[in-house]
């Protein structure tokens, strides 16, 4: 795959009422998604590196680091890289994407990892839904989430989490797709019979779930990246190995015969430049940090004094 970037607007598409993901089928997908999926990850790895980027401009300390849908783990070595004094925790609602997030830390599956790591304990990794961490509240220093919001319909439940677990002062760091993701396929395929691709949600959608859940500023950005295959079928292999694929309850079955995917693939071929059939992705990218609380969770007000400075 090939992959190049430009700035472009978004449309502001809120996800549609009503609008829900099967989580059992995303589970089953990532489930037998975790054997092939670090070959399709190339869109993960990418996205990865670019927040890693954004950390070399936040000053941060964390004494916990959350990865949270960390996946097979491939962004634990950095996180232990960057931050060798925390400790490391891994998530995932997936527990074959865990098993293999924690092989990485056996010698025969990462021992990069392990020498990162030196003489303190192995990154404890749980099977967790994001909507209800099993952790104390005011217990992390930086969540980080690589293209894992995809998986949710609803975003606020995650968000509330992940402000009830940090400490003040802690930041949630995250990257997801936006609704431009894959606009050739969604163009090429009928729309009459209902949504064929995944809903993505907005950027300003999400900006306002932050707000919602408690954070502070949030800063956001977005950009295009667009990878380009030699075949349809590439994308769609892609897809399936990563779990991608549509899992909206209302999805339709099917596409109408042969023939509708006759014309959905010709469609797409005509998209085809320099030998390559391109494959858009929106990403956000976005971070917002936990302020001190103003009101108390019964709703009353908090008054901080500060020192009198002594006389001079």
């Amino acid at each position: 795959m090939d992959a190049s970037h430009q700035d472009v607007p978004s449309e502001d598409t809120a996800p549609a009422p009503g609008f829900a993901l099967d989580r059992g089928l995303l589970r089953r997908r990532f489930e037998r998604a975790a054997p092939r999926c670090d070959e399709a990850d190339a869109l993960a790895r990418e996205v990865a590196r670019r927040m890693d980027e954004r950390l070399d401009y936040i000053r941060l300390s964390p004494q916990r680091v959350l990865d949270l849908g960390c996946g097979t783990g491939a962004n634990l070595p950095r996180l232990a890289e960057r931050f060798p004094a925390a400790t490391l925790l891994a998530a995932d609602f997936a527990p074959a994407m865990l098993a293999r997030a924690g092989a990485r830390l056996r010698p025969q599956g990462g021992g990069l990892l392990r020498r990162l790591i030196g003489g303190r304990a192995a990154a404890p990794h749980f099977v967790a839904d994001a909507r209800a961490l099993p952790l104390p509240r005011a217990s992390l220093g930086l969540v980080w989430s690589n293209l894992m919001l995809p998986a949710l319909d609803d975003p606020l439940p995650a968000f509330r989490e992940v402000h009830r677990t940090l400490q003040v002062d802690g930041l949630f760091m995250f990257s997801t797709l936006g609704p431009d993701t894959l606009h050739e396929l969604r163009a090429v395929l009928p729309a009459a019979s209902g949504e064929r691709v995944h809903r993505f949600i907005d950027m300003h959608d999400l900006g306002d779930a932050l707000v919602r859940a408690g954070f502070s500023d949030p800063v956001m950005d977005m950009e295009m990246l667009t990878l380009t295959y030699a075949e349809l079928d590439g994308l769609f292999a892609d897809l399936r190995a990563s779990g991608a694929n549509n899992a909206a309850r209302a999805r339709p079955r099917g596409l109408s015969g042969r023939s509708g995917w006759e014309e959905a693939r010709a469609a797409y071929e005509r998209l085809r430049r320099d030998g390559r059939l391109p494959a858009s992705f929106e990403i956000i990218q976005g971070h917002a940090w936990k302020a001190a609380p103003k009101t108390t969770e019964d709703g009353r007000a908090i008054v901080r004094f500060q020192p009198r400075p002594p006389a001079r």
